[in-house]
């Protein structure tokens, strides 16, 4: 017998499975096993190359970014370390030293 996982909405243990849908008797949330783990899988946050990142990684900026509303400029091989992962547009929260605290996009990095 296969394990059912609890609800994702208000992690009932009362899961049962209807059909190819998996249904919360107390919340009466339906899902699919499938869409569920797509969904994982779409949560993470990777870098330029797929690497999935994690809060507390080391990352090097890819390409010179400006820093909106200033001159300055974030240089492409810069290493940012500590970085904490946010939801939003802009999904890294990190300081940089000589910046500060900035907001980058999990687009313009590699993990080191």
């Amino acid at each position: 017998m296969s394990a059912i996982p609890n609800c994702p909405k208000c992690q009932s243990a009362y899961v049962y499975e209807d059909g190819s849908l998996l249904v919360c008797p107390e919340c009466a949330y339906e899902w699919s096993p499938s869409e569920q783990a797509e969904a994982e899988e779409a949560a993470q946050i990777k870098d330029v190359n797929g690497n999935v990142l994690s809060d507390g990684d080391t990352v090097t900026v890819i390409k010179d970014l400006k820093v909106k509303g200033t001159s300055l400029v974030v240089k492409q091989g810069t290493k940012v370390k500590g970085i904490r992962l946010v939801d939003g547009d802009h999904d890294i929260d990190c300081k940089i030293d000589g910046l500060g605290a900035m907001k980058l996009k999990s687009e313009f990095v590699k993990k080191i």
